[in-house]
């Protein structure tokens, strides 16, 4: 009678599942690999664009915020540019300026764009007030719901700057710009009144264009702005790609490499599966003819053989979902909506696009090899049985055994060309396994020389500040119905908390001269400053003296040298679409100078720009710290205690310099690549192993042959390994270049997504010996895979292998 039925076949399934537990395992393994990379992939790149879309395109945002000045460009001249070619819609001119004002504690808050504006609505970025209402009379402000919190919210008086005349500002509501015009918002009257304080204006201008998806359709754009004023009018620009990337930047960072990941992961489990199904076909030839000779139809039989690759499939992709996901959350931890509270996690099509995906590729990954075996003709199978084809494979084991070698290392050699399809397969996992560990040392590498390369303060030996905080222990409190004792003196009156004591840097620099050791050193301070055409603080650091040795990696141009330079990073180029050569307007504590850009810098700080210039442009300016560079042979834990010694009676103190170490996001893309290089090095290692255990089931009667006529159990391991041994060589030669290469090509995406070009000191980190190394890794994986069939064949008695068939 024919065994058909669900139930029969459920047996068979379950029967080969169970027997083939490697091959289970490796399927499962490589698929969670897949998955997991690929769902970590895909969240990152929802996080990277969908969020801001939605506000971007609820809003109504801006292409292009443009910033004018009045002088050179009149209101009316302005108004006329709605009319140019390609503007679709169009807002302002509204009067904005750089602010910052001092909260209640006396906490000076960051520098402001404060734009005037009659309502949140218009043509063109329309705010959603979050809370509040819009100022209705000069002394009211609207914050960015950014600042919003327990020490600024809704009734909380700001004054203007520090002065002290400054005139105040309730804060009345909080509301959200999509396109980032501007940090604040207030009456047009109350931007001209505090103007007339000294503070420098200029005129704002919003635009949507019909064509401004790519960087040279906004230059475009730009350009016929400029040409529509006059010379010097524009002053900067803001494009909304770039404010697109700046609000999900380290996530966009991340999708490179991960991806890279995922392809080498599903890749590799289309060989591993395809191989599996392939082997297990293979070695179950006599099982596939009786099967067949009991009444199996070959649907049945292809059905069959898929259900073995997609059960353990099925349990790897929900298994590499979850791992997903956990992976996905800490990444996503900083990418938060701009537009709302809620963290973003993965999103749902995600979980299910994936999963569905990756059952698609094992499916036909395992569908060439399940119709092998229903195709299979019955008394065929059952004649062959296990036993490979005669004369397969003979020509490699007559030309190894002219190689002066051991007999069981020609014989193990040869062993890769009796199946040669299994052979090919096993070599590209290895390949494989040594791309994702070349891959993944290159990455690790070039993240700590991006870490370095942005942390130069530690280049010096010694860092000396000008303030040291008073340490005195706060005072006991008050006993029971007594009064507070006065304020214990170095300590501020309304808080009793410790106030800083600041030397001044006159007698700091004297101090330093005069100590024996110096070899030279330079002021710095980091501060804040408004540019002409940005919206929002941007972060200052003003160099005294010869700062070279403090310089950040230089993709173009060259370090600041003097006064009226300033260099900037990448992304500042690409948002306020300036070059090299470029002039900018910089004001700083109500002072302006027109620097001219002289180099661009590698910076990964995030969002917020970092620009570089010179203190003599700001006399106001004075150094904060000092960065000490020694004489040979002096101790900086010395220097460091004299200098602190001399300069504690003037408030100043000094360190020695340590590095900081990787920023929390390299470390944790770091450890990422670790973990799914070692996952990937882990499937190739699996598969090296189900090939092994195939082949030594096949020859096990040749083994006990073998072992009869004399092999001990060494020579045994030596001919199992020898049989990976050439596999493993050319999956190192084939690895390792391939590694190499694909290093190369995902930095320079990984720094684009990051809004830089990648210096070469960051792309170029492999050492000669590395390489090599790396190539012995395709040994090292292909040796470890053989390992245990090798242990298991030495070990078999060779009464059993002889009855074996």
């Amino acid at each position: 009678m024919r065994p058909n039925g669900t139930g029969a076949l459920g047996r068979i399934v379950r029967s080969g599942v169970g027997r083939r537990r490697v091959q289970t395992t490796v399927i499962a393994v490589a698929t969670m690999m897949a998955v997991a990379a690929a769902v970590v992939a895909g969240s990152l790149m929802v996080a990277a664009a969908a969020p801001f879309d939605h506000a971007f395109s609820k809003q109504r945002g801006p292409h292009l915020t443009a910033q004018f000045d009045p002088d050179k460009a009149s209101a009316a001249q302005l108004t006329e540019t709605r009319t140019l070619p390609g503007v679709t819609a169009s807002a302002g001119p509204y009067p904005s300026m750089a602010l910052r004002p001092v909260d209640r504690s006396g906490f000076r808050m960051p520098t402001l764009t404060l734009a005037g504006r009659s309502g949140p609505d218009g043509d063109v970025d329309r705010l959603d007030l979050k809370s509040g209402r819009w100022p209705k009379k000069p002394g009211e402000i609207v914050l960015s719901a950014s600042f919003e919190g327990p020490a600024v919210e809704i009734g909380a008086v700001l004054k203007a700057s520090a002065t002290k005349n400054a005139p105040t500002l309730s804060v009345v509501g909080f509301a959200v710009s999509a396109g980032r015009t501007a940090d604040a918002w207030t009456t047009p009257a109350q931007v001209t009144a505090l103007a007339s304080k000294g503070s420098p204006v200029t005129r704002q201008m919003l635009y949507r264009f019909d064509h401004a998806s790519t960087k040279g359709q906004i230059r475009a754009d730009r350009k016929r702005l400029a040409a529509a004023v006059s010379p010097g009018a524009l002053l900067g620009t803001q494009s909304w790609l770039d404010t697109k990337r700046a609000t999900a930047q380290g996530a966009a960072a991340t999708v490179p490499f991960v991806m890279a990941f995922g392809v080498l992961g599903i890749v590799m489990s289309v060989i591993i599966v395809s191989s599996v199904v392939s082997g297990a076909v293979g070695t179950s030839l006599r099982r596939i003819g009786i099967l067949k000779a009991v009444g199996f139809t070959p649907r049945e039989i292809v059905r069959a053989y898929m259900a073995q690759a997609l059960i353990p499939a099925t349990v790897g992709i929900a298994l590499g979902v979850v791992l997903g996901n956990l992976l996905a959350v800490p990444l996503l931890a900083d990418t938060e909506q701009v537009y709302g509270t809620v963290s973003l996690s993965v999103a749902w099509w995600v979980d299910v696009a994936v999963p569905a995906a990756a059952l698609v590729v094992v499916g036909l990954a395992a569908l060439v090899p399940a119709l092998r075996a229903g195709r299979l003709n019955t008394v065929g199978a059952l004649a062959v049985g296990r036993s490979p084809r005669t004369g397969r494979g003979q020509w490699a084991h007559r030309m190894m055994r002219l190689l002066p070698l051991p007999r069981p290392v020609t014989y193990g050699l040869a062993t890769p060309f009796t199946h040669p399809v299994r052979g090919l397969a096993v070599l590209l996992a290895v390949a494989f396994g040594t791309v994702a560990a070349t891959f993944a040392v290159g990455l690790t590498s070039s993240l700590t020389a991006v870490g370095t390369s942005q942390d130069p303060e530690s280049r010096a030996a010694v860092t000396v500040t000008t303030t040291r905080l008073n340490t005195l222990a706060a005072p006991p409190p008050p006993p029971a119905g007594k009064t507070a004792a006065t304020p214990t003196p170095g300590r501020d009156r309304a808080k009793n908390t410790p106030t800083p004591k600041t030397a001044d840097p006159v007698k700091v620099r004297a101090a330093l001269t005069s100590q024996a050791g110096t070899a030279s050193y330079y002021g710095k301070d980091r501060t804040e400053v408004a540019v002409a055409g940005v919206s929002g603080a941007v972060q200052a650091t003003l160099y005294e003296g010869d700062a070279r040795s403090g310089r950040y990696e230089m993709i173009s141009g060259h370090w600041i040298t003097g006064k009226g330079q300033v260099v900037v990073p990448t992304r500042f180029l690409e948002r306020t679409s300036t070059k090299v050569g470029d002039t900018v307007r910089v004001t700083y504590e109500k002072k302006t100078a027109s620097l001219r850009i002289v180099g661009e810098s590698f910076d990964t700080s995030g969002s917020k720009l970092e620009i570089h210039l010179d203190m003599a442009d700001f006399p106001a300016a004075e150094p904060s710290s000092f960065l000490v560079e020694l004489k040979s042979g002096v101790s900086a834990d010395e220097y460091a205690h004299r200098v602190a010694a001399a300069l504690e009676p003037l408030g100043g103190d000094a360190t020695d310099n340590t590095s900081s170490g990787q920023e929390g996001v390299l470390l944790l893309m770091s450890a990422m690549a670790v973990l799914l290089t070692l996952m990937l090095i882990s499937v190739a290692g699996l598969g090296v192993l189900n090939s092994v255990i195939l082949d030594t089931h096949e020859r096990v009667h040749s083994l006990g042959v073998c072992k009869a006529i004399g092999m001990t159990p060494g020579q045994t391991v030596s001919l199992v390994l020898a049989s990976v041994t050439v596999i493993g060589v050319l999956g190192g030669l084939i690895g390792v270049p391939t590694g190499y290469a694909l290093h190369g090509f995902v930095m320079p995406l990984m720094g684009r997504a990051a809004g830089t070009s990648m210096p070469a000191p960051v792309i170029d980190v492999y050492e000669p010996w590395q390489l090599a190394l790396l190539g012995l890794g395709g040994i090292a994986i292909a040796a470890l895979g053989a390992l245990i069939p090798a242990g298991w064949a030495a070990r078999a008695r060779t009464a059993t292998a002889l009855r074996t068939e």
